[in-house]
């Protein structure tokens, strides 16, 4: 057998890398437009619970992008009390093969890879499901993949107030700080979800429950706003997809499978369905079905995490690495 090398990008080769925010959106906008093409697959996440008191899980996620030969698996692990060691709450590697030999191509740090591609996916569904006017952002949640979430949103929309909430004031103040300074612009940090959420323009919900509990009222949407949660414990009522007028998911595969996420009781009552689906993101980015057509429509977008938008910010690494000349090689065989 001829001598095989896979390219090793460690967390500071992908900080080194440093992708712009136009370069992680183009990335994952690339990823969603082969998947509403049909030129992907996806296969649903699996979930790998070690033991239910250390408060934490694995998710396994694969996927193949034709237009990218690439096919991935990202084995990401959330667990939720790391903050009380000083540790992020997902770490993740990213596996990278040849889909034609199976011969591995790459191993990627996965971290940050999972905070920019969420990031990009919850702004590109602000780019395609938000009213073109919005101008006030509410955010519930301070997690890694909230940062990406608002910095990829504001530069989409600059908005004029952004609003954050956290149910630990000490992580709210300091993600509120961080954005101020990176953006340029004040970020507000308010005590309670009402504050954050009420009126706003978009409203994103990434909050980290450790069981689901309807946080997010209802009564508290705007006619004309989008909302997107994520949270893997619902902080939503029932009766929030009553005022929808349409509901995109990611993946449909991956919504409707599993025991996790923000809209799961939504799935099992049948209120989200593949009769009240509207689309999944990638058919609206490739043009086959249409996203927001009007300014008073109430739209829901939920999305789960793709493993087409790993791959996607992965290959994206792969290549400005193999310009820069960042990066291992590693003996394989």
């Amino acid at each position: 057998m001829a001598e095989l090398y896979i390219t090793w990008l460690n967390a500071l080769d992908v900080e080194q890398l440093a992708l712009t925010d136009e370069e992680i959106i183009g990335a994952v906008e690339g990823g969603l437009r082969a998947q509403g093409r049909g030129e992907t697959v996806i296969e649903p996440r699996m979930h790998l619970v070690p033991d239910p008191a250390f408060n934490g899980h694995f998710n396994v996620l694969r996927g193949y992008v034709a237009p990218l030969d690439l096919a991935g698996v990202k084995v990401v692990g959330d667990y939720v009390d790391n903050y009380k060691q000083g540790l992020p709450s997902e770490f993740g590697i990213l596996n990278l093969f040849d889909p034609r030999t199976g011969r591995p191509v790459a191993i990627l740090d996965a971290t940050a890879i999972t905070e920019m591609r969420t990031g990009a996916v919850t702004a590109l569904g602000g780019k395609y499901l938000a009213s073109p006017k919005s101008k006030v952002l509410g955010h519930v949640g301070a997690r890694g993949t909230s940062y990406w979430n608002v910095r990829l949103l504001d530069r989409l929309y600059d908005f004029e107030e952004i609003r954050v909430h956290s149910r630990r004031k000490e992580s709210q103040n300091a993600f509120a700080e961080r954005l101020s300074r990176d953006l340029g612009k004040k970020v507000v940090a308010v005590d309670d979800w009402r504050s954050c959420v009420e009126g706003a323009d978009i409203v994103v919900e990434a909050s980290r429950l450790n069981a689901p509990e309807p946080m997010l009222r209802t009564e508290w949407i705007k006619k004309g706003a989008l909302v997107i949660p994520y949270g893997t414990m619902s902080a939503v009522e029932l009766s929030l997809t009553d005022i929808m007028d349409k509901m995109v998911v990611d993946d449909w595969g991956q919504a409707r499978a599993g025991k996790l996420g923000a809209m799961r009781a939504h799935v099992d009552s049948g209120r989200l369905s593949e009769t009240t689906l509207h689309a999944e993101l990638g058919q609206i980015v490739a043009g086959t079905k249409a996203g927001r057509e009007r300014d008073d429509e109430t739209i829901l977008f939920w999305h789960r995490g793709l493993s087409l938008s790993d791959i996607a910010v992965g290959h994206a690494l792969l290549d400005k690495a193999a310009r820069q000349g960042i990066g291992q090689r590693l003996r394989y065989a």
